[in-house]
Order: structure tokens, then C-alpha cells, then sequence
């Protein structure tokens, strides 16, 4: 973590940094214990503070990387962040594979208890989903759903967490055939597969891009058959629609009911790795807490997924060399210029990170928030990189490619076959991804403190009370087997997770 002396209020990450980061709201003038100078303005929490003079484009350096460069001479004491460091020109050593090493496995059997489906996965939980290829059946959806609950069907089934309508605003005005059609048909694939799923009625409109028999013709979405679909169009309306989908929803409720938990080893678990509202802690408390959590669980034969491209962007080089082959880290590379491409052609910058809400918080670059960011992935070898909504085949700890928007990188971790998500907040981000759980943590225990009903964990105490990072990973590991063998999150128990749904949309609207 660096070294810190709490009557200082300040924190070194690294004897290479030039740079130390307050640990509380300090006024102007003051000294803190470890700065030779008193501090020539105030400086928030979080925030950046010069331990020495830095010269007008000389590299600042935060975790003994390179965050920036300063745009003017920055004196002793002096508050660093966007009035005087960029981004400036950077190159990365890619080194593929050269430090990858392999993490010892842990032996003890662990086991959480989880849904055991026909094709071998396991889930943490057991709901049904109303899957919609088109936004045209969305609002159908809802109403099935909603008659599900106003009826009190639900109460017959009580091995049943609930009816979870996917909907969406695409699925049509889209080419048939390019990277969009097929990010979309990998993202409602694998939510028709998704083992938190004991089962699926999916209903399209008839006349859309996306085609119900695209989907279910010739590779059924659901080994064990608890799938039923229908179109609006061929049911003859809104209301023949809903009357023939809530008979049906019988019929899958009485399978997904005969389901039950049983034990299940913690290799089964898969944790989809996210960060959202970050702030100058996120890479000092719970994204480090996570990274050694994500790795305790890789040492137990499980699975975690570090996803947000856009917000590794600069810190992909530490990474590439922990790839498990040149192959695996080339393919990472591949992905970082798909999106400088990207960007190019639609007029966007990958520097446009942080968010206004990131730089209050004290982040002033994407190269400062992508080595933060990167922390949640701990130190294991990277063992795989997916496309979007790609259903990850490998153990270990693996990549997939998504935008930094947080709903739809979720939406697409989730399509991979995240049965947990974690979530690493330092503003407050509040949300949750149905059907797959969402453990929320909280960097600093000032938001914590204000924000306790939305937060599952605090991680500021790494900071205000001396908890070490491997402390809380540990700790964290345990909240993770809990939630998956059934224990209510935070955003569950407040009923998010039904507007959280956001395939990525790629390429024009027609």
C-alpha cells in the first residue's frame, strides 16, 4: 500500500512518486508530518499534493508509475490536478508474458451452496427471466411481469427469487451482420444461458433484426429445455400475448421451483470485477482489497473478470506482462487500438476519463485511474481475453472487452456468466444487475458512513483504522461465498436490478 503516517494525514504509494495524497481535507499553510513545506493552497481529501518541485513536463509519477505530466512548474506543497497535470505523450513496454507467474492453489475445499443446471454450471441464484429480442416486446415483458406480481403467483414457488423482465432499446435498426448484431446476440445468448436463471420465456415482436428463431433455431439457449418464446405479432396482440405468457410462466415456475441450493466447490463462482464513481482511495482501499480477494479466489480453482477497456487505458502494460502467453497479451493490445480506432471515428478522445465526479474525488488522468482501476485485478497471470457478452470457457483471471460505462460492462460480465458481481465505488454509485448479485464497496468510510444502506463492505478502513489490504481481501472472500450461497446484497434488498440491463450498442442506428 505504500507508507502513511496518520498524525500526517498524508500517504506515499511508492519512493519513486513525487506526488503523496491527503488523507483528509488540509488547510493551506499546513505542514504535515513527512512534507519539508507547508501546503501553498487547501487540498481535499484524496487529492494530490507535490513532495517536491516538478518541472514543467516532467513526468508525475502516483504507485511508482507514470500518471501524467506537469503542464507548469509545480512547487513544494502545491495541490496537483487538472490546473497543472495532463496526460502528455506515453509509450508502454508491453513485455508480454515476462511476468507471469503462477499463483500456489489452495487445497482446503471451500463450498458455498448454489443451483446445480443440466450443462454443469452453478448459480447463486434462481429466478426467471422474461428475454426480449427487440425493445418493440420490452413493454409486454414488463406487464407480464408485473401480473406475476400483482397476482401473488410467485407465492406458490418459493424456491423462486423472483421474475426478472430483460428489456432494452434495440434489437432492430441495426445491421444483420456486423460486430453490433453480434455483441447483442452474444449478450441475450448469455443471459439465456446464464445459470442464475432456472429458466427463460423469451418474446420477440416478429419483424425485427434480431430474430427469435436466430436465437433458439438450431442451437437451443437452454440445455435443459426450460425455455419457452413467442412472438406478439403471431399471438395475435398485446393481450394474447400476455395471457398465453403468463400461462407459460407456469409451466417454466413449476420447473425453476424443483430447484434447490446444494453444495458447490468455490471454483464454481465467477466474479465480474467493476469500479464506478471512483476516487482518489478506489486504487488505495477496495480496488487493491479485491485484486487480493480476486486472487485468493483464483487460488481455489474459481474465476474473476476485470472488464472497462476504456479505463485500463495506459495501465494495459501491467497486464500484457502477466499475460500467460505472448498470444493472450497480444490479443489485449488488439483490443486497446480497436478502441483508439473507435474513438478516432466517432470523434471521442480515450483521455475523456476521469468523469467530473472522479476528478472531485481527486483522479485527474485515465493513466491515473487505469493503474487504480487495475488493482481490482490483483496479481494472478491473465489467463484469457473475451469480446463482450463472450462466455468465458477458461478459470482464472481473464479479461473482457466493454466500454467504462458501468451498467454495460456489468450487462456484459454478466452475459459471460458472472454469477457475482463487485462493485468499487468512492463517490456512492448505486445500482444492481438481476439475476446476478451485487456486493457494493465503499473506498473511504466518510461515503461509507453516509452511505451505509447502499454498501455491502467498507474498505476506508484500510486507511482510517489500519486494516491491511490482505485483511480485507480475505474478508471480502467471505462476503462473496455468503452472497452466492443466498445471503441478500445491499442493492438486492433495496429491489434494484431491473433497469440496469444495457447491451452495448456498436455501430449506426439505421
Amino acid at each position: 500500500m505504500g507508507q502513511s503516517d496518520q498524525a500526517s494525514e498524508i500517504l506515499r504509494l511508492s519512493a519513486a512518486d513525487n506526488v503523496v495524497i491527503a488523507l483528509a481535507d488540509l488547510a493551506a499553510g499546513a505542514t504535515p508530518d513527512g512534507l519539508d513545506v507547508p501546503l501553498t493552497g487547501s487540498v481535499m481529501r484524496g487529492h494530490k499534493i507535490a513532495s517536491r518541485a516538478i518541472a514543467a513536463g516532467e513526468n508525475v509519477y502516483r504507485y511508482g508509475q507514470i500518471i501524467g505530466q506537469a503542464k507548469a512548474d509545480i512547487a513544494p506543497g502545491e495541490h496537483v490536478h487538472v490546473q497543472n497535470l495532463g496526460m502528455g505523450a506515453h509509450q508502454q513496454d508491453y513485455g508480454h508474458a515476462s511476468e507471469a507467474r503462477p499463483l500456489p492453489l489452495i487445497n482446503e475445499e471451500r463450498t458455498f451452496q448454489g443451483y446445480h443446471r443440466e450443462d454443469g454450471r452453478v448459480g447463486t441464484r434462481n429466478y426467471v427471466g422474461i428475454l426480449t429480442t427487440v425493445n418493440c416486446s420490452g413493454s409486454v415483458a414488463r406487464f407480464i411481469a408485473e401480473a406475476v406480481e400483482k397476482s401473488g403467483l410467485l407465492d406458490a414457488y418459493p424456491n423462486v427469487d423472483g421474475v426478472v423482465p430483460i428489456v432494452h432499446g434495440t434489437g432492430c435498426g441495426m445491421s444483420g451482420s456486423n460486430e453490433g448484431y453480434d455483441a447483442l446476440f452474444r449478450t441475450l445468448s448469455g443471459y439465456g444461458q446464464h445459470p442464475n436463471f432456472g429458466g427463460i420465456l423469451l418474446i420477440g415482436l416478429g419483424c425485427e433484426v434480431m430474430q427469435l428463431n436466430d436465437l433458439v433455431g438450431g442451437r437451443p439457449i437452454r440445455p435443459d429445455g426450460e425455455l419457452r418464446y413467442m412472438t406478439i405479432q403471431n399471438e395475435g396482440g398485446t393481450r394474447r400475448t400476455i395471457e398465453r405468457g403468463l400461462a407459460e410462466l407456469e409451466g417454466i415456475l413449476e420447473i425453476a421451483n424443483c430447484a434447490t441450493r446444494a453444495p458447490a466447490p468455490i471454483s464454481e463462482i465467477t466474479v465480474g470485477m467493476q469500479c464506478g464513481g471512483s476516487d482518489g482511495y478506489s486504487g488505495i482501499t477496495a480496488n487493491p482489497a479485491l485484486g487480493h480477494a480476486s486472487d485468493l479466489l483464483v487460488r481455489h480453482g474459481g474465476t474473476t473478470i476485470l472488464s472497462e477497456t476504456s479505463e485500463i487505458y495506459g495501465a494495459e502494460h501491467l497486464l500484457t506482462r502477466r499475460a500467460e502467453s505472448v498470444e493472450i497479451g497480444e490479443k489485449l493490445v488488439e483490443r486497446i487500438h480497436w478502441w483508439e480506432d473507435y474513438c478516432a471515428r466517432n470523434g471521442g478522445e480515450m483521455d475523456n476519463n476521469p468523469s467530473p465526479g472522479n476528478k472531485r474525488g481527486g483522479l485527474t488522468t485515465i493513466l491515473e485511474k487505469s493503474l487504480g482501476a487495475t488493482a481490482k485485478g490483483g496479481s494472478a497471470p491473465l489467463s484469457g481475453v473475451y469480446l463482450f457478452g463472450e462466455k468465458v470457457d477458461r478459470k482464472g483471471f481473464v479479461f473482457m472487452d466493454s466500454p467504462g460505462f458501468d451498467p454495460c460492462s456489468v450487462t456484459g460480465q454478466v452475459a459471460s456468466g458472472s454469477n457475482i458481481i463487485v462493485f468499487t465505488t468512492g463517490r456512492g454509485s448505486v445500482s444492481g444487475y438481476k439475476p446476478t448479485p451485487c456486493i457494493k464497496l465503499a473506498t473511504n468510510s466518510e461515503m461509507y458512513g453516509r452511505m451505509s444502506e447502499d454498501m455491502d463492505l467498507n474498505c476506508g478502513d484500510i486507511v482510517t483504522d489500519g486494516v491491511s489490504i490482505a485483511e480485507k481481501g480475505e474478508e471480502l472472500l467471505e462476503l462473496i461465498i455468503r452472497v452466492a450461497s443466498g445471503e441478500e446484497t445491499k442493492s438486492e434488498a433495496l429491489g434494484f436490478g431491473g433497469a440496469e440491463f444495457v447491451p452495448w450498442q456498436i455501430g449506426a442506428v439505421m
